[in-house]
């Protein structure tokens, strides 16, 4: 059997159902063996990032390792943000690049660096292929540190004269699945007593949560136990947040809103949060407040972040073994002072979500396509100041409908997020939300989407700047600088991939557009005029109303 055959065979047993890519000469076998397999498509992308980014999506919605494909040199090193992104947001996928022939090669050095040893810093494991014999070892033994817990990004670098070997005897290997086990009766039990010893718990959900059996387990804790809740950005939607337990999002490290009951709480039970994701809340030596940590792995102790007990195994049997040795205390706490803050929470979302003014304000923006997508609706967020207002105005009724990225926080996954999002569901309403900045980064994707015949909305925020940066830039009071640039005609630039073009001139203008866009067949491209003049305005408030309550 020729070395590449092998390869794809060795994928196929792991599940293998799509492979992204942009491939290259030295990848000409390995397409080849691809184009004879009637279990995995593959899908060309127009840049290797756009195809890290929507392997790693489809490892973030299923729980299995995705694929993507580049070749050696430029193709590999293009790789590098979306291995980052997988890794650090503990997203499963697995990198296949290319390589000269590494046994008797006529190019001397040409597009040659050392991939395997650029990725070792980014991966949980990277290693080339010498010998078409080893494949299915190294293949399974990739897709096995993919994805056991803490899932990562791993990579396989197969040189072209190894996928052309022949391999006489090949074997695959068995994909042997395992359990993690659970936490003992004994730490069950202790963090049972810290949890009835406290006079105000609070629970929070962190991304490492996000798995069905555990969002059930969760969901069952806080309506059995009647404990409030919040969650990480990375955390939404793993319980319904109209759940009249939740609080809100921790959008900011502190200061917001929502950290009044965070300060108020004298126990917090952290499930499923690591310190790669943005702190949701910053930990104090002279403080009495305890935190339990609840997840696969023991905590990484750092200056913000030093819990106070451990409980380490499967969360979901955690969690559930943690109601059950607390059921008898349910509905003994105070919540009254957390439902206070809710409602103090709630109060200041509302304020913007019904004003008309245009170019659209992003609290609006939420508020408009929270009502115009079903429960399951998908939204997928590139990186930008828009990310803060939809984690903390957007409800998430159920798990995945809220996509974002608060471990890198890299701009140009928005777009290949939402095709791959698309592409799993296609019965789902999915929007794609950029940054005018950040669209620009892969909008050559629009033509994968439109090429795969999707129904995608996606909406451009337009101002003419990188915003984030100038709020920064603004709020540490430098003068505004170097930021500003022009864009192109958005809606040409969409009609000239095939999609459709929207440039609303108001608010009433965009919601007609929005929902024609929802019900649509193929790709609508929205450009939309975004005010971010608030956002200080808005910041100082919330600052202000914070320090005066804790006080």
């Amino acid at each position: 059997m020729k070395a590449s055959d092998l390869f794809i065979k060795a994928l196929e047993n792991e599940g293998v159902e799509y492979i992204f890519g942009l491939p290259g000469e030295e990848n000409l076998d390995i397409l080849e063996s691809i184009r004879t397999s009637d279990k995995i498509k593959f899908v060309l992308t127009r840049h290797e990032q756009g195809a890290g980014f929507m392997a790693a999506t489809y490892g973030r919605l299923t729980g299995k390792p995705g694929v993507c494909l580049s070749t050696l040199g430029p193709g590999a090193t293009n790789l590098v943000t979306t291995a980052a992104y997988g890794q650090l947001g503990a997203m499963p996928m697995v990198m296949i690049t290319g390589q000269k022939p590494i046994k008797s090669s006529k190019q001397g050095k040409f597009q040659i660096i050392d991939v395997v040893e650029m990725l070792q810093p980014l991966t949980k494991f990277t290693k080339q292929v010498t010998y078409g014999e080893h494949i299915p070892a190294i293949v399974r033994e990739a897709f096995r540190m993919s994805g056991e817990e803490r899932p990562g990004a791993v990579h396989i670098e197969l040189p072209e004269d190894v996928a052309q070997e022949d391999v006489t005897d090949p074997k695959i290997f068995d994909v042997v699945d395992y359990k993690i086990p659970y936490a003992g009766k004994s730490v069950i039990n202790h963090a049972a007593n810290m949890v009835r010893n406290a006079k105000m718990p609070l629970l929070l959900i962190g991304a490492g949560a996000n798995r069905k059996r555990a969002s059930k387990a969760l969901t069952h804790f806080v309506d059995s136990l009647q404990i409030p809740f919040f969650n990480t950005q990375m955390g939404k939607g793993i319980i319904d947040e109209r759940n009249p337990l939740y609080l809100g999002t921790a959008a900011l490290s502190d200061d917001d809103f929502l950290h009044e009951a965070i300060h108020k709480a004298d126990l917090i039970i952290n499930v499923g949060h690591d310190t790669i994701e943005k702190p949701p809340f910053i930990m104090e030596t002279a403080s009495n407040q305890n935190v339990i940590h609840v997840n696969y792995f023991a905590a990484e102790i750092d200056q913000l972040y030093f819990p106070h007990y451990n409980v380490i195994g499967d969360i979901a049997g955690s969690v559930k073994n943690l109601a059950e040795a607390l059921k008898p205390d349910a509905n003994s706490w105070d919540n009254e002072a957390f439902f206070k803050v809710r409602d103090n929470v709630s109060a200041h979302l509302m304020k913007y979500e019904q004003d008309e003014r245009f170019p659209i304000l992003p609290q609006r923006l939420v508020k408009l396509v929270r009502h115009a997508l079903p429960d399951d609706g998908i939204v997928t967020l590139d990186n930008g100041i828009y990310k803060i207002w939809f984690a903390r105005n957007y409800p998430a009724y159920v798990q995945n409908s809220l996509i974002l990225d608060n471990a890198l926080a890299t701009m140009g996954a928005g777009l290949p997020s939402a095709i791959m999002a698309k592409e799993l569901y296609p019965d789902k309403k999915v929007i794609s939300i950029n940054g005018d900045g950040g669209f620009m980064m892969n909008s050559q994707e629009l033509e994968t989407a439109v090429r795969l015949q999707l129904d995608l909305v996606v909406i451009i925020l337009n101002d003419n700047a990188y915003g984030m940066i100038q709020w920064k830039q603004e709020g540490e009071g430098f003068p505004k600088y170097g930021l500003d640039y022009k864009n192109p005609d958005f809606v040409k630039y969409a009609e000239s991939f095939g999609a459709t073009g929207y440039q609303p001139k108001s608010v009433k203008e965009f919601n007609t557009n929005l929902e024609e866009a929802l019900t649509a067949k193929g790709v609508q491209v929205i450009d939309l005029a975004v005010d971010y003049s608030l956002n200080h305005e808005i910041l100082n408030v919330i600052l202000k109303e914070f320090s005066k309550n804790i006080k």
